[in-house]
């Protein structure tokens, strides 16, 4: 198994961990794992030193903290947006599962204290990217939840990204210093796509992880007939935070030719 690319497993607790701050062969500086609750399971979360933002996958949960309680309900990855709830360190938050669920938690460390933000469906962007481009082989849909235009105060970004079937996303080719970690999803457990990181290149399978080192490209294509789901989280540098990409300069030409 690669540092770059790996295949995780829910352990008997029902927990799938992708990434851990300060691991010795690829450090992503975040914790990241997802969670599987069972209808009626209670789960809690706190960090003394680190933001969190816990974002629903499948399922309905109810979202308590600092008093306050939202509930949550997707179905599909593809055709319905996210729930996410960010929260500051020392925040204690509270997810309560109404039917079988999987939820995804991301933490940094970060010494600023900011108000908890609730992400809805409908207070995300929606973009679509590369259509009318190379019969539409690049066009793909973007949600981002929150990134350093919405959040500066954060060190992380949270979005989605959906590949629509048998195209391609991440793409042109291009790549930034910060890290980032991809978890990616199929509504069909059989899909299958393919990722290349720098020179290399891995199957992607329902619920793999990719780990990408800041400096390398990172492009993505999934299979005919599968459209394919990706949560995407990067991790501000200090003085240098996530802002845009770099494309390959070899690949510009791309963009302009239709």
């Amino acid at each position: 198994m690669s540092e770059l690319f790996s295949y995780p497993e829910f352990d008997e607790e029902g927990v799938k961990l992708l990434s851990k701050a300060g691991d010795a062969t690829n450090d992503m500086l975040m914790d990241i794992a997802v969670y599987q609750m069972k209808a009626g399971e209670e789960r809690s979360f706190v960090f003394a030193k680190e933001e969190m933002a816990v974002l629903l996958l499948t399922g309905e949960i109810l979202f308590s903290w600092e008093n306050q309680e939202k509930s949550g309900k997707r179905h599909s990855l593809i055709e319905e947006g996210p729930y996410c709830l960010h929260v500051s360190k020392e925040t204690p938050v509270f997810v309560t599962a109404k039917e079988d669920s999987e939820i995804l938690v991301q933490c940094t460390k970060n010494e600023t204290a900011f108000q908890s933000v609730f992400y809805e469906p409908e207070s995300c962007t929606n973009d679509t990217f590369g259509e009318g481009l190379w019969e539409g082989k690049m066009k793909r849909t973007v949600r981002t939840i929150f990134d350093y235009n919405n959040a500066p105060y954060s060190n992380m970004v949270n979005g989605e990204v959906i590949t629509h079937q048998g195209g391609w996303s991440s793409y042109t080719p291009h790549e930034h210093p910060q890290p980032e970690v991809y978890y990616y999803r199929y509504e069909r457990p059989e899909g299958f796509g393919a990722c290349f990181i720098g020179e290399e290149a891995f199957k992607i399978k329902d619920g793999s992880c990719a780990a990408i080192t800041g400096g390398k490209t990172h492009p993505q294509a999934t299979a005919p007939g599968f459209p394919m789901y990706y949560c995407w989280m990067i991790r501000h540098l200090p003085e240098n935070p996530w802002t845009t990409r770099v494309d390959d300069k070899r690949y510009l030409w791309i963009k302009e030719t239709k």
